[in-house]
């Protein structure tokens, strides 16, 4: 795995896929347990959710996981990870470390190698699903699973958003 800024990332990946087949990418919001996942359309427009890992602090479970991610890439055409990463410069943030750790992780496996990724500012993205849940009055397991896919379609929906602002011309 490959580190590159936000603008440019989207910007390769307009470069170097033809018209009709555009890579697709894959948002993340990392939590202690779970990791909660999100797709772009083949366009790269709309985010949609797409499942929950398992997160566990162990090898095993690193190298299943990125197991996981390899057959995403290939069955979904993923070309592309926005991470979500709490940007916080006025205070140390716990969740910063965790987010960290689980990418250096997944690049020791060797498994995901040629796949860019780039952070992005998940601020208030699981706060939000949150307070959408709140009335639905779901049970614990099942809001928890829905609130991490969820957070996972905010962090890349506010990407898709961004970007498409900055790279793509608007028509006159």
């Amino acid at each position: 795995m490959k580190y590159v800024k936000p603008l440019a990332l989207f910007s390769d990946l307009m470069k170097t896929n033809s018209v009709k087949h555009k890579g697709r990418l894959l948002g993340l919001d990392v939590g202690d347990k779970y990791v909660g996942l999100a797709i772009s359309d083949p366009l790269n427009k709309i985010a949609a959710p797409l499942s929950v890992l398992v997160r566990k602090k162990s090898t095993s479970n690193i190298d299943l996981m990125a197991a996981d991610f390899h057959r995403l890439i290939s069955e979904l055409s993923v070309t592309g990870f926005i991470v979500g990463y709490p940007f916080n410069r006025l205070q140390s943030v716990p969740n910063a470390v965790q987010v960290k750790l689980l990418i250096d992780d997944l690049c020791k496996t060797g498994k995901l190698e040629g796949v860019k990724y780039t952070y992005w500012d998940e601020c208030f993205t699981s706060k939000n699903v949150e307070l959408l849940l709140k009335p639905l009055d779901l049970h614990l397991v099942e809001a928890k699973t829905i609130m991490d896919k969820f957070a996972a379609v905010g962090i890349l929906q506010g990407y898709l958003d961004y970007v498409s602002r900055k790279l793509i011309p608007e028509a006159p």
